[in-house]
């Protein structure tokens, strides 16, 4: 994320749903259902909604938008505070087969939906068909539930050639153990740069170069595996009108970042802005 963005900790109502595509009413009536549990209130009174709030409620518009019934929904979620697991996936689909048979043939973009989520057995095929298809060849499981939630916001912010693009981490990521506790270890570091610590910190500059310096290494690996060939590709397709932009997008990428909660200390945001400067150093 670039630095000159800067997201919001948390959002109001009216901000949550323009970046989900709902409307508040609805946003409200999940809340009533128990399918979205009740989010934090300002001082103000008023709802705020954090990271975790909204992955689960773009993950609800988009099954809902697939076809499925909030209450189904809601069954898939059980306990799990961010999105539906494969179990969750699965009883779904279960119930699809039984309710929605008839109705397959009317149901236009959600019959591609429900039939890349039973082609993959997990939600990634809630997510566009180009994005959804760069992952195919993965086994089951290489995916975790953080890198699915990741490709959901950014297809949101960016469409499905963004997201698409960036499957193109994950699959890297997914192939290469080392790599993956590399990764792990990097994100840890960032995430134990909570409000407690100080921007001038030497651990910010520190943990700056370690994403700098893994950043580097995974480029490389991605280069290796002849993803930027697979890139140009992508670039290509979507200049020839071949990739469709899903419907999904109402808002420019800068208004929906700022729309996007993310739990980001002052501490962390800085040391953000230093790996990418670092970056631009060479």
């Amino acid at each position: 994320m670039h630095p000159s963005f800067v997201p919001p900790r948390q959002v109001k109502i009216g901000d949550a749903a323009a970046f989900a595509g709902t409307t508040p009413r609805a946003i409200r009536h999940y809340h009533e259902m128990g399918l979205l549990p009740e989010p934090e209130r300002g001082g103000d009174d008023r709802r705020r909604y954090g990271y975790e709030d909204m992955i689960r409620l773009l993950w609800i518009r988009r099954m809902a938008d697939a076809g499925i019934a909030l209450d189904d929904i809601r069954d898939a979620f059980g306990s799990t505070p961010a999105g539906p697991d494969d179990d969750g996936i699965a009883a779904v689909l279960e119930r699809l087969d039984e309710t929605l048979v008839a109705q397959e043939a009317e149901l236009g973009r959600q019959r591609a939906a429900v039939q890349r989520m039973r082609a993959q057995g997990s939600r990634a095929g809630l997510l566009a068909d180009v994005v959804t298809s760069r992952l195919s060849d993965l086994p089951e499981g290489a995916l975790r539930q953080a890198d699915l939630d990741t490709l959901l916001v950014t297809e949101r912010i960016f469409g499905p050639l963004g997201a698409a693009v960036q499957a193109g981490r994950f699959l890297v990521l997914a192939a290469d153990p080392e790599l993956r506790a590399a990764s792990d270890r990097v994100d840890a570091a960032e995430e134990a740069l909570d409000d407690t610590v100080a921007v001038d910190d030497p651990r910010v500059a520190r943990v700056a170069a370690e994403r700098h310096a893994f950043e580097r290494v995974l480029a490389a690996a991605m280069e290796e595996a002849g993803l930027d060939e697979s890139d140009d590709a992508l670039f290509e397709s979507w200049d020839a009108g071949e990739i469709p932009d899903g419907g999904q997008r109402s808002m420019s990428a800068f208004e929906a970042v700022g729309k996007m909660p993310y739990d980001f200390s002052p501490a962390r945001l800085r040391c953000m802005e230093l790996a990418v400067e670092l970056g631009t150093r060479g």
